[in-house]
């Protein structure tokens, strides 16, 4: 089988060379994103290879399946940029990878927490240039607090026990709540409107769905400690990114720690150094001292890049043998 790999890089292109000694398929890497004008590459192979910022519509669909591809394959967990009743109807397949590293996002999570409520960032700008000052680089104690789950699936368990590690109070939502966990844990389930109001740290660990798009917003973050922080490495679209702006400058919230914005798709993963930031919001952001931005890099180890390779992989194996499909993804 050929496969098309869209939206690919070094860390990529490495990985999946090395998995793909195992099952000998034909692979291309493209630079370039899945789009309406860039679907047409994948003429002449079965299956394409995509990641979170990929653009995979009706019309895309519609391309790919004039040049006879027949599956979908998502190397990450989310699907929500792919049109699944599109892809179900033009009979192709849908695959993801579910889970390839809990441990690398809640992991990132809790660095980026650290290092914005301890000022690390800062400090280490001032010691790189022989300022060894601490003014204004006071933090506060993680212990103590109150820490909110927002998503307890594998990494929003794993995010609520390292948080537990520092000695906080843990608080959890999800609408299928693992309340045996919790109770075996010492955690507890609270509604939506408790977790925002209740929450010195409030972290995102759930899918993009229309239920959960924006709620991150204005009225959510009028309801939250003044000096609460907010923490996302699931999807940039849970929050409302102008909302947020207005919230920091007025001091509704102490800060947030974000390792996907909504519109991350012209920026995430290029270099944009020599160039001019047009989005205004994402670049008000980068300018509050109480913002932590990282590039969508919370999945970024060797663990969860060979996991991603190897069950990405092992789909197109199943798929290609008849096997069940236990990862595919349909429309609801």
């Amino acid at each position: 089988m050929k496969i098309a790999f869209y939206d690919t890089h070094s860390y990529d292109k490495e990985s999946f060379a090395k998995a793909n000694e195992k099952f000998g398929y034909t692979i291309d890497f493209f630079d370039f994103k899945l789009s309406e004008r860039t679907a047409g590459a994948a003429k002449g192979f079965q299956a394409v290879c995509v990641f979170v910022n990929d653009v995979v519509n009706a019309e895309v669909i519609r391309i790919l399946k004039e040049e006879n591809v027949k599956l979908i394959i998502l190397r990450c967990a989310g699907f929500n940029n792919v049109d699944l009743k599109a892809a179900y109807d033009a009979g192709m397949k849908v695959l993801r990878v579910p889970a390839y590293s809990p441990y690398a996002v809640a992991e990132h999570a809790v660095a980026m927490l650290l290092s914005l409520t301890r000022h690390i960032p800062q400090a280490y700008l001032r010691t790189k240039t022989g300022n060894f000052t601490l003014e204004g680089l006071t933090g506060r104690d993680l212990h103590g607090l109150t820490a909110g789950v927002f998503g307890t699936g594998k990494i929003g368990r794993i995010m609520a026990e390292l948080l537990s590690g520092f000695g906080m109070d843990i608080i959890l939502y999800d609408p299928y709540p693992d309340t045996k966990w919790a109770s075996s844990k010492g955690f507890r389930y609270v509604d939506v409107p408790s977790i925002f109001k209740e929450s010195d740290v409030l972290s995102f660990h759930c899918p993009l769905t229309e239920q959960t798009r924006h709620i991150v917003n204005h009225d959510t973050m009028k309801t939250m400690k003044s000096d609460a922080i907010l923490i996302n490495t699931g999807r940039g679209a849970l929050i409302d990114s102008k909302a947020l702006v207005h919230a920091l400058k007025h001091n509704h919230i102490g800060g947030a720690a974000l390792d996907v914005y909504e519109e991350e798709s012209k920026y995430f993963f290029n270099d944009w150094s020599a160039n001019v930031i047009t989005d205004d919001v994402l670049a008000r952001l980068m300018t509050f001292p109480n913002v932590l931005i990282t590039s969508h890099q919370a999945f970024l180890t060797n663990n969860a890049l060979a996991n991603i390779a190897d069950v990405s992989l092992g789909n197109v194996k199943a798929f290609e043998s008849g096997a069940e499909l236990v990862n595919e993804v349909k429309p609801v």
